[in-house]
C-alpha cells in the first residue's frame, strides 16, 4: 500500500467513525439534542447520507487515484468531489451497460490469477467501478444542494395560521462544510388556510398529509421556495441574513425560527493540519481509528415579534417579523444569531490524550463535549 492510499484509508476510517457516533448522538434519547426531537432526527437522516457520500468515494479509490481535502481548514472533501459524485449518479447506468456483471467478473478474475500467477489489476479496478456505480446510483447521498422537505405540519393556537418544519442541506463550495438548514414557517396564504385550518382552529384531520413532503407544502410557492434555498444557502451568509430574506421575498411566509447546522471542522491525525495543538496531540494516540476529532455548531435565529403591516390606496407593505440578535454575546452578534451551541464529539483514547496533555480545557474551551466509547457517547463530560 503507498502512503498516499494508507492516508486515504487512515482519513476514511476515521471520518467514517466519526459520522457513525454522530448518527448514535443524534438518536439517542438522552442525548441534549434528543430534546428538540424531529431536529435530531433531521439531523441524523443528512449525517446517513455523508456516510453514504463517503462509502462510495471509499469505493471510487479503487479505481481512480485522486481524492482531495481541505486539510487546512474544514477537513471534509473539497467541492469538487461531490460535483463528481453527482455526475457519476446521473452517468452510472449508462457506464454500467458497458462493465461486465460482478459474476463474469469474479470469474474472468479467478481464471487470470490461474493461467498467469498474478492478480488481475484491470480486472479488479472494474470491479471497483461496478461496484462504485451500483452503490452511487441511489440518491441517498450528499449532494451539493438538496431540495427541501416539509417534515412536519401543525396550527398555531394564537394566529389560527398553519405552520411548517422545512429542511434542507447544502455543501458549501468556498468553506468545503456540509450545513444543514431548518425553518418553521407560518403560512397566511387564503388556500392553504383554508385547506388545513379546521373551524375550531386546529390542523384539519380530513386532509391527508402524507409526511415528509418534498419541497414546501404550498404548492403556489414550493419552485420559488427551492429557488430561494438554493441562492440563499451560503456560510457567508448569517441566520439572520438568511431568515430576512426569507420573509422579505414571500408575502404570505412568516419564517418564526431558522435553525443552520454546520458540520465540522473535522480533524484527522496526520491527515488534517487545520489546528496545530489538535494535530500534535491526537498524534499520540495509540490506535490510528481514534486519532480523531469532530466539531459540529448549532445556530438559532428566532421572532421575537411582528411589525403589522398595512394596505393602501397607492402601496402597502407586508407583515414583518423581528428577528431577536442577542447583541450582549459578541459572538452572537457576530454570527448574526439569537443562540448558538458548539459541540465536540471524541473518541474517548483521544480525549484522554488531550486531557494528560493539558490541553482539554484550551481547545473545548466553550464546546459541549461528547465522548465516544464503545459505541455509546457520553455528554456533559
Amino acid at each position: 500500500m503507498t502512503p498516499e492510499n494508507d492516508a486515504a484509508a487512515r482519513y476514511f476510517s476515521a471520518i467514517t467513525a466519526a459520522l457513525s457516533g454522530l448518527e448514535v448522538f443524534m438518536r439517542d434519547d438522552r442525548s441534549p439534542l434528543y430534546r428538540h426531537g424531529i431536529v435530531a432526527k433531521i439531523v441524523a437522516e443528512y449525517i446517513a447520507r455523508l456516510d453514504k457520500s463517503f462509502g462510495c468515494w471509499r469505493n471510487r479509490l479503487g479505481f481512480m487515484d485522486t481524492f482531495r481535502i481541505s486539510r487546512a481548514e474544514s477537513g471534509f472533501p473539497v467541492f469538487q468531489n461531490l460535483l463528481e459524485l453527482e455526475n457519476d449518479r446521473r452517468q452510472a447506468d449508462s457506464r454500467l451497460a458497458n462493465i461486465p456483471l460482478a459474476g463474469e467478473l469474479r470469474e474472468e478474475m479467478a481464471d487470470f490469477i490461474l493461467r498467469h500467477k498474478e492478480f488481475p489489476e484491470a480486472l479488479q479496478k472494474s470491479m471497483a467501478e461496478r461496484l462504485y456505480l451500483e452503490d452511487v446510483k441511489s440518491e441517498q447521498t450528499f449532494g451539493p444542494f438538496t431540495l427541501a422537505q416539509t417534515a412536519k405540519v401543525s396550527v398555531n393556537p394564537k394566529t389560527a395560521l398553519p405552520y411548517y418544519l422545512v429542511h434542507w442541506a447544502t455543501f458549501d463550495g468556498s468553506a468545503n462544510l456540509p450545513l444543514v438548514y431548518m425553518v418553521t414557517v407560518e403560512d397566511s396564504s387564503e388556500n392553504m388556510v383554508r385547506q388545513l385550518v379546521d373551524r375550531n382552529g386546529k390542523l384539519n384531520d380530513k386532509v391527508d398529509i402524507p409526511l415528509p413532503v418534498d419541497g414546501l407544502l404550498n404548492p403556489e410557492l414550493a419552485h420559488r421556495f427551492d429557488d430561494f434555498t438554493e441562492k440563499n444557502s451560503a456560510y457567508t451568509l448569517s441566520p439572520a441574513t438568511i431568515a430576512v430574506n426569507l420573509d422579505k421575498d414571500f408575502e404570505p411566509l412568516h419564517p418564526k425560527q431558522l435553525r443552520r447546522v454546520v458540520l465540522g471542522p473535522f480533524y484527522s491525525a496526520g491527515i488534517t493540519d487545520n489546528n496545530s495543538t489538535v494535530t500534535e496531540v491526537l498524534a499520540k494516540v495509540r490506535k490510528p481509528e481514534n486519532a480523531w476529532l469532530l466539531t459540529w455548531t448549532i445556530q438559532e435565529v428566532y421572532s421575537k415579534g411582528e411589525k403589522p403591516g398595512r394596505k393602501g390606496l397607492f402601496s402597502s407593505e407586508k407583515t414583518t417579523q423581528e428577528f431577536f440578535i442577542n447583541t450582549d454575546d459578541l459572538e452572537a452578534a457576530r454570527q448574526g444569531v439569537s443562540s448558538y451551541e458548539n459541540h465536540a464529539l471524541i473518541p474517548h483514547e483521544a480525549y484522554q490524550a488531550l486531557y494528560a496533555a493539558g490541553e482539554a480545557q484550551k481547545i473545548f474551551g466553550g464546546y459541549k463535549v461528547h465522548i465516544l466509547s464503545n459505541g455509546q457517547v457520553i455528554s456533559d463530560v
